[in-house]
C-alpha cells in the first residue's frame, strides 16, 4: 500500500506532465474505441441484411453456388419437403431455428408489351408468408429497410418487381412508384399483331393471344420468358404488383418475385416440382456453427444420395468477408498506430521522471531499497497512469458516442439507394471492449518497462553524485 501511495505522489509532483500522458491516452482509447464500435455497427447491419434475405444457412445441391447461375435447373433439390421436414423436426436443430423455407432460382426475360421493353430478370419463386417472418430478423436492433413482401395473400400469378425493373418497363406510373421515371421509351411502340425488335418471338405471340381476346389487359400485365429443365422455352403472363427498392441497385434492376408454385410450373411443367435451395435462419448467429455442424451430419445420413451442402451467408454474400478483411485492417492500423504513439509518450514521462529523480533514486537505493523495489515503484506509476487513461477514456467514449448516435449523421454505402444512420456501437461489442482495455493496459507497461529497469540497474554512487 506505501509503494501505491509513494507511485500517486510521485504522478502528483508533475502534474502537467502526467496530464499531457493521460490526455494522449485517453484520445488514443476513445478513438480505437469509436472506430472499433463503428466497424462492429456496419458489419451488424450488413449481417442483418443478408440474414433477412438469404438466411444463416442454405442448403444446395453441390457445386450450385459456383456453377449454377447459368442453368439453376441442373442443380435442383429432388424430394425437398422431406429435408425440410427432417431439419424442422430435428431434436438438436427445432430450437435454434427460426424460419426454414424454400426458394427456386430462375433467369429470364420479363416482357411489356404495351411499352415494347423487355429486361433480364433473376427470378424467385418463393413462399411468401415465411419469407415475410425471414425479413423480421433483426438480432441486433438495426435500422432496416426491409419491406414485408406483397405477395402474401395475392393470386397465383401475382409477381412483385424491382423498381430498376419497373423503370425499365415503363411501370412507374401504373404501379405508382414514387420517384421512379420511365426508361427512355421505344421509337415505334408494338401494335397488336407486330412485335418489337427487343420482344422474343413467343412474348410477342402471346401478347397477340391475349389482346385478341376480350378480356381487358390489365397495364401491369408482363411476361416471363424462361427454358424449362428439359430447354424449351416457356411463358407465363404474370401480374406487377408492386415494385420494390431493394437498396442495392445492382439487385433492384434484375429483381423478380413469384410464387412458388407458378415459378415451378414455369420450369418443371407437370415434372416433379424442385427447389435450388432450403434457407435457414437461425434464432442467433452465435448458433451458426452448432447448427451448421449437425445439418450436414443430417445430410450426410440421411439424404446422401443428393451430394449436398450447407453455406453460411458470409460464403454466400462474399462482400461481407471483403468488408469485414478491410475494415479489420484499417482497425488493426489505425490500433497500431495508435499504440505505438501512446507507447512513446508513456516511456518520454518515465524516461523523464527517471532522470529528474536520480538523486532519489541513488538515496532510496542507499537507504536499503533493493533494485525490484525501484523496478517496481516506476512500474506502479506507470498502471496507476493506465488506469486512470482506461477510466477517463471509457467515460470519453461514452459522451463522444452518445453524441454520434444522436445527431442524426447519415451515410449512403457504395451500390446502395438507402441512407444509413452512423452509429458506434461499443458496450455491444465485449471482445472489442475488452481488448482495448487490456491493450492499453499492455502498451502502459511495456513503455514503463525500459525507463523502470534503468533506474533498478543504476549505481548509487552515480545517482548521489547529482545531488
Amino acid at each position: 500500500m506505501n509503494l501505491w501511495m509513494l507511485a500517486l505522489r510521485n504522478l502528483l509532483r508533475n502534474r502537467r506532465r502526467s496530464l499531457a500522458t493521460l490526455l494522449a491516452m485517453v484520445v488514443g482509447l476513445t478513438a480505437i474505441l469509436l472506430f472499433g464500435g463503428y466497424r462492429s455497427n456496419i458489419l451488424y447491419g450488413m449481417e442483418t441484411g443478408f440474414v433477412q434475405f438469404s438466411g444463416h444457412l442454405q442448403v444446395q445441391r453441390r457445386g450450385y453456388f459456383v456453377d449454377g447461375g447459368d442453368n439453376p435447373t441442373a442443380y435442383g433439390i429432388a424430394g425437398y419437403q422431406r429435408i425440410i421436414d427432417a431439419i424442422a423436426s430435428d431434436p438438436e436443430l427445432a430450437p435454434l431455428l427460426r424460419v426454414v423455407t424454400p426458394t427456386l432460382q430462375l433467369g429470364g426475360i420479363a416482357g411489356h408489351m404495351e411499352s415494347g421493353h423487355t429486361r433480364s430478370v433473376l427470378a424467385q419463386g418463393l413462399v411468401a408468408p415465411e419469407i415475410n417472418r425471414l425479413m423480421q430478423w433483426n438480432d441486433y436492433g438495426m435500422v432496416s429497410y426491409a419491406q414485408p413482401l406483397a405477395l402474401e395473400g395475392t393470386a397465383p400469378h401475382a409477381a412483385v418487381i424491382g423498381t430498376g425493373v419497373a423503370r425499365k418497363l415503363q411501370l412507374c406510373a401504373p404501379l405508382q412508384v414514387p420517384g421512379c421515371e420511365n426508361a427512355r421509351p421505344a421509337p415505334n411502340p408494338p401494335t397488336p399483331g407486330s412485335s418489337a425488335m427487343d420482344v422474343p418471338q413467343d412474348v410477342a405471340a402471346l401478347s397477340i393471344l391475349e389482346s385478341a381476346s376480350d378480356t381487358p389487359r390489365p397495364p401491369t400485365r408482363i411476361e416471363m420468358l424462361v427454358a424449362t429443365a428439359k430447354g424449351a422455352p416457356n411463358v407465363a403472363s404474370l401480374q406487377a404488383i408492386k415494385a420494390v427498392n431493394l437498396g442495392i441497385k445492382a439487385i433492384d434492376d434484375m429483381y423478380l418475385a413469384m410464387h412458388l408454385p407458378q415459378a415451378q410450373r414455369l420450369l418443371y411443367g407437370t415434372q416433379a416440382p424442385e427447389v435450388t435451395a432450403i434457407v435457414v435462419q437461425l434464432q442467433h448467429t452465435a448458433q451458426l456453427p452448432a447448427a451448421r455442424a449437425r445439418l450436414q451430419a443430417l445430410l450426410a445420413q440421411d439424404f446422401a444420395a443428393q451430394d449436398l451442402e450447407v453455406l453460411d451467408f458470409r460464403t454466400l454474400n462474399p462482400m461481407f468477408g471483403q468488408t469485414d478483411e478491410f475494415m479489420a485492417s484499417m482497425f488493426g492500423f489505425i490500433a497500431l498506430l495508435i499504440a505505438v504513439i501512446v507507447l512513446f509518450t508513456i516511456a518520454n514521462t518515465m524516461g523523464t521522471a527517471v532522470v529528474e529523480r536520480t538523486v532519489e533514486i541513488g538515496t532510496l537505493r542507499a537507504m536499503g531499497q533493493r533494485c525490484s523495489g525501484i523496478r517496481r515503484l516506476f512500474l506502479c506509476e506507470a498502471l496507476l497512469l493506465g488506469a486512470a487513461g482506461t477510466l477517463l477514456g471509457l467515460l470519453a467514449t461514452a459522451v463522444v458516442a452518445w453524441a454520434i448516435n444522436h445527431s442524426g449523421w447519415t451515410w449512403t454505402p457504395p451500390g446502395y439507394s438507402y441512407a444509413y444512420l452512423v452509429l458506434v456501437r461499443v458496450w455491444q461489442d465485449l471482445p472489442l471492449l475488452a481488448g482495448s482495455i487490456v491493450g492499453m493496459l499492455a502498451v502502459t507497461l511495456a513503455s514503463a518497462w525500459w525507463p523502470a529497469r534503468r533506474a533498478a540497474r543504476m549505481d548509487i554512487v552515480d545517482a548521489l553524485r547529482h545531488a
